[in-house]
């Protein structure tokens, strides 16, 4: 087929800003001539000017002008006219100019009629009456109200003068006559205050003696997260309401959106009165929601956030919530991946409403496309990546895009029936190739792999995009709430375009920001990266915040939970520090891990006044009975032998005391946890001058006070060694808190101590029969968790996190 001429020339460039002052002294000036306040126009967003200025047009007063009372109201119009009502706009403002709408009451009740009607039509005898046409409240009949609010208040009036809220009345008033000019119902209420009051006095305009505020007891506090999620950490902002403003499900007849198409035209996608009703009978006005994960890679800490939202709003609204696996590229989908989000939306404590993939819709989408292409808004486009690419910074046609409708048909047959090689042909849909956003040029919809899908089989060989998928699968699953992140508040148009043109029901999409952590990354690319260059141990590295990596540290699905409820949900670009994070898990395990003693820089010590053959018993505490009383349940105890020979950590001795140092050092007493004083009496060095052992005598319990108290480990058995242990302590996994920031350089951020290895450390024995996932509270040292590498009698534990932040241990 011959390409068509060539398109067009694209717009003009934007206006300088030379330019764009002088139109913006412009738009203050007509403004001002309709009464507005300059300094009111001069602050207004570029978006308001822009529809005040239509609205004035439409009105006939942008060059002559209007009387205040008029500009008020069209101003109002600008700002306030419903967006899915907007084909009406015309008719409300000639009420205006006809002097039928006159308070800003009647705008109001306009607005609320006009919204519930959306673009249909409408009675205009209906309207006029909805909005008080023609109702006339005499300054008498306010009066009378008036009388009857200030006979009905009088004692309070009487007893607090001038400090009474007359605001109070005149809400009062305006409800009992909605159509009543509120300045003349202030005038009439301060007419009553004073005749009832007389003038102000000095007593009147004294300021209030300040009065000390009631603090009001504090409400428990409920966990955050799915219903099965384990641990115990409390939100700090459980009571927050993270979705009151999103939209009810019987209020989505708004619009979603206006696309301003390059040949001036604009339209405004909304679901009229039928498509609603229908929604809701087939939802029962539930609220539905979807988590759509790409099952082509381990899931990050931002999918948590994601879930938190998804699943957490249907959780909230007794709604129900969509586990759906966004499959359309059949070479990146595993089984693998898809296993893994199973399994962690599971662990985080969501249950799905059902689990279903983009795959399952094939069959419908196909469907839509051939009707997409029968309307005139598709078609087959022979265009390699690269010229498209150069097609668009052209801002130029297709050659195809306009062929006949029938041929690409056609042509579409034989890419599905496998007639047509890959990459030599792709369905386009027909949008606006000179549109400001990019994303309405013409976007693909489908393109041919010939590759089996691992979930759909070998039936088809064209594969629809995510552009094309994603927005009608919501549909089709009549999914409320669509919400994503804000890089994809560009698609919206091209979203919304698709659904209208196919007909179907439009869900409401919402945007929020991502989450950015510091001191990590989580592209996909990047962490895919890390993984496959071997800089991490794996995606359940727990130097990652991918979720596998998260939970191998020792997070619980709780700690995620709360921090995701904690952050909060706005369109505000934020960075979130670490440490917060780090925060929840080191909340929950203070709750939950069990104490455990273990050292793991042992330094040896032997109890010189010990008998050489005794063990003792002591009782050390697993759960304490403070922590207990949180949780309530019991407080619990283990038992930790005492012998001659024992270990204290190496930081804990110093060969010369100091001044506020609370540990041994030769001469002074400390305190074994749960056990006995020790008086240091000597100690051996090694010949590079390091300390090899110390020697110590034991002191009978109570008989000596000592400021410093030390966690030991003690051999089981005389002459038995303790229970040895790998302890893995695992850091920032960068140097500066903005890797992204640093381009192509950033993995020369890697920080090579992100992970130090501890062989030779010593626990207690109730550690010999911990299993991988178990978690621990090792005292004065950090929380830490069984790690899968553990074998029996070889446990290997993460440091998930230390007691206190940027704390790796008390320096006694």
């Amino acid at each position: 087929q011959t390409p068509p001429p060539d398109a067009p020339p694209p717009p003009p460039p934007p206006l300088g800003r030379a330019e764009m002052a002088d139109a913006a002294a412009e738009s203050v000036g007509i403004f001002v001539k309709c009464g507005l306040d300059a300094k009111e126009a001069n602050a207004m967003g570029a978006k308001l000017v822009a529809k005040l200025l239509e609205v004035l047009g439409e009105a006939g007063v942008a060059e002559k002008g209007c009387d205040k009372s008029v500009g008020v109201l069209l101003h109002s119009i600008a700002s306030k006219f419903p967006a899915n009502a907007l084909s009406h706009r015309p008719h409300a403002i000639a009420m205006v100019m006809d002097k039928k709408l006159c308070t800003l009451p009647q705008m109001d009740a306009c607005y609320k009629f006009l919204k519930a009607v959306g673009a249909e039509s409408f009675d205009s005898a209906a309207l006029e009456e909805a909005c008080g046409v023609g109702v006339v409240v005499t300054r008498e009949e306010v009066a009378a109200a008036v009388a009857g609010q200030i006979e009905a208040h009088k004692a309070d009036i009487l007893e607090r003068r001038y400090r009474f809220v007359f605001g109070r009345l005149q809400v009062a008033v305006q409800k009992a006559h909605p159509w009543a000019l509120g300045r003349v119902i202030k005038e009439e209420l301060d007419k009553a205050a004073l005749a009832l009051l007389g003038p102000k006095t000095a007593a009147d305009e004294a300021p209030l003696p300040k009065q000390k505020k009631e603090k009001k007891p504090k409400k428990p506090k409920a966990a955050a997260g799915g219903a099965g999620a384990e641990g115990g950490v409390e939100a700090e902002q459980e009571s927050i309401d993270l979705f009151s403003h999103l939209p009810k499900p019987e209020a989505n007849n708004g619009v979603h959106t206006e696309v301003r198409f390059s040949t001036g035209e604009t339209e405004r996608y909304a679901n009229d009165k039928a498509t609603l009703a229908a929604h809701l009978a087939r939802t029962g006005g539930a609220v539905v929601t979807r988590f759509p994960p790409e099952p082509n890679g381990y899931l990050h800490i931002g999918h948590a956030k994601a879930m938190h939202i998804d699943f957490g709003y249907a959780s909230q609204s007794g709604g129900r919530c969509y586990l759906r696996f966004d499959d359309t590229n059949p070479a990146a989908e595993r089984q693998e991946y898809i296993d893994h989000i199973q399994e962690i939306v599971k662990w985080l404590g969501w249950e799905p409403y059902k689990v279903t993939y983009s795959s399952d819709y094939f069959k419908q989408l196909h469907a839509l496309a051939v009707e997409l292409i029968k309307a005139g808004k598709a078609y087959v486009c022979h265009q390699k990546g690269e010229e498209i690419a150069a097609s668009r910074a052209a801002r130029k046609d297709s050659p195809w895009r306009d062929r006949p409708i029938a041929e690409s048909l056609a042509l579409f047959e034989d890419m599905r029936r496998g007639m047509v090689p890959e990459g030599q042909a792709t369905l386009r849909m027909r949008q606006d190739p000179r549109n400001d956003n990019f994303n309405m040029f013409d976007l693909i919809a489908y393109r041919i792999k010939f590759r089996p899908h691992p979930h759909a089989g070998s039936e088809w060989c064209i594969y629809p995009s995510y552009d094309f998928t994603h927005c009608l699968v919501d549909a089709l699953e009549d999914i409320t709430h669509s919400m994503c992140t804000l890089e994809f508040e560009t698609r919206r148009a091209s979203y919304y375009w698709l659904c209208h043109h196919c007909g179907t029901y439009l869900p409401h999409v919402w945007e929020y920001s991502r989450l950015n952590i510091t001191n990590t990354v989580m592209s996909k690319r990047k962490l895919n990266q890390l993984v496959m260059e071997r800089h991490v141990d794996g995606w359940d590295d727990p130097r990652l915040l991918t979720l596998s990596g998260l939970r191998r540290r020792g997070a619980s699905a709780a700690a995620i939970n709360a921090f995701c409820h904690a952050i909060g949900v706005t369109r505000n670009a934020n960075v979130i520090p670490l440490t917060r994070l780090e925060h929840y898990m080191r909340e929950d395990l203070n709750l939950m891990a069990p104490r455990v003693m273990a050292v793991l820089d042992p330094l040896k010590v032997t109890i010189t006044n010990w008998p050489a053959d005794k063990v003792e018993a002591r009782t050390a505490q697993r759960t304490p009975p403070a922590i207990a009383e949180k949780r309530g349940v019991p407080a619990d105890t283990y038992e930790v032998p005492f012998t001659r020979v024992l270990y204290i950590e190496r930081s804990d001795f110093r060969t010369e005391d100091v001044k506020g140092y609370y540990g041994l050092a030769p001469g002074k007493h400390a305190t074994l946890r749960y056990a006995y004083p020790i008086k240091c009496t000597g100690f051996e060095t090694n010949a590079d001058g390091t300390v090899k052992e110390i020697t110590a005598e034991f002191e009978p319990e109570g008989s000596v006070r000592t400021k410093g108290v030390l966690h030991w480990v003690a051999e089981p058995k005389p002459g038995v060694a303790p229970l040895s242990l790998e302890c893995r302590l695992y850091g920032h996994l960068f140097k500066s808190a903005d890797p992204q920031a640093l381009g192509d350089k950033w993995l020369g951020d890697l920080k090579a101590d992100s992970k130090v290895v501890v062989r030779g450390a010593v626990g207690s024995p109730v550690l010999a029969e911990a299993a991988p996932g178990d978690k621990f509270q090792f005292e004065r040292m950090g929380y830490f968790c069984v790690d899968p590498d553990s074998a029996p009698g070889r446990p290997v534990l993460n440091r998930t996190v230390t007691l206190r932040e940027a704390s790796a241990i008390k320096k006694l």
